[in-house]
C-alpha cells in the first residue's frame, strides 16, 4: 500500500465466484495473499460539472487519465489516504500517488494547498489544474482480495467484490453504501503484470473459457448514474403531465 509510482499491464476479467475459488486453489501454488487479507476499499473521483474525464475515457482514447482520493477501510482522524493520477496510454498504465490526511487532501484537491511540495504531488497538481471546477463526482466502494507472486512480485492478482456506488454524500467518512455495480455472484480480477503473464495462468483461463473484458468502474458507474437520472426525470415528466 505505501508504494507510490506503479507502471504495469492491468487485463480484467468478469468471472463466477465458482471460478474465482477453483483459480484461488491453483494460484495458492505460485502466489502469496496479501499480508493485509481482505480490505475494503473507498475510491472519490473527481471530475468538471460535465463530466468531462470520464466521458473521454469511456471514448477509448490512446491516452486518458483519472484523478480519485482512495482510502482502505472508512479513515478516521490523522489517517493516511491517497491522493492517485492514474494514467493509460497505448495499454499500459502508469501510477502516481501521494499520501496525506484526509483534511490535507481535500485542501489540495480543492484549493491546491500542496501538503509536500514533491515531484509527484506536482504533477498531480498540474492535472487539477488542467480540468476546470475539479470537484466530488462518484464515490466507489469494494472489497478486495490480493495476491502477490512468490517469485515474480510484479506479478498481482486481485479480486473485487461488493462493488457500490453513489453520486451523493461524497466523502471517505460518510459509511461504505450506494448501488451495486455487479450482480451478487460476480467477481471482478484484475490481473497486473509488467511483462507477459505466466503459462499456468494462461492455461487455466483458457481452460474455464474465461476471456478479457474492458471494465471501468468509474465508466460503469457513471453510465448507471445517468440511466438512473434519465428514468427519475421522465417520471417526473408524466407526474405532471
Amino acid at each position: 500500500m505505501n508504494q507510490t509510482v506503479f507502471q504495469r499491464y492491468e487485463i480484467k476479467y468478469r468471472i463466477s465466484r465458482f471460478q474465482m475459488n477453483q483459480l484461488l486453489k491453483l494460484m495458492s501454488c505460485y502466489m502469496t495473499a496479501d499480508e493485509h487479507g481482505k480490505s475494503v476499499i473507498q475510491s472519490l473521483y473527481f471530475d468538471t460539472p460535465d463530466w468531462l474525464l470520464v466521458r473521454r475515457s469511456m471514448e477509448h482514447p490512446i491516452y486518458k487519465e483519472k484523478l480519485r482520493l482512495r482510502s482502505y477501510g472508512i479513515p478516521r482522524s490523522g489517517d493516511t489516504v491517497f491522493v492517485e493520477l492514474k494514467k493509460k496510454y497505448d495499454s499500459v498504465v502508469y501510477k502516481r500517488r501521494v499520501g496525506m490526511t484526509n483534511a490535507q487532501a481535500s485542501r489540495f484537491l480543492l484549493r491546491g494547498d500542496l501538503a509536500e511540495n514533491d515531484q509527484i504531488s506536482r504533477e498531480i497538481d498540474f492535472c487539477r489544474k488542467r480540468y476546470q471546477a475539479l470537484q466530488p463526482a462518484m464515490m466507489l466502494s469494494y472489497r478486495r482480495e490480493a495476491w502477490y507472486g512468490k517469485e515474480d512480485r510484479d506479478l498481482r492478482i486481485t479480486f473485487d467484490d461488493r462493488l457500490l456506488w453513489r453520486a451523493e454524500n461524497l466523502s471517505l467518512t460518510s459509511g461504505i453504501y450506494g448501488t451495486p455495480l455487479l450482480g451478487t455472484q460476480e467477481v471482478l480480477m484484475e490481473v497486473k503484470v509488467a511483462g507477459a503473464m505466466p503459462h499456468w495462468l494462461v492455461q487455466f483461463l483458457s481452460a474455464h473459457h474465461i476471456y478479457k473484458t474492458s471494465f471501468s468502474k468509474y465508466c460503469t458507474a457513471y453510465q448507471m448514474y445517468q440511466k438512473e437520472s434519465a428514468y427519475r426525470s421522465r417520471k417526473g415528466v408524466l407526474r405532471y403531465a
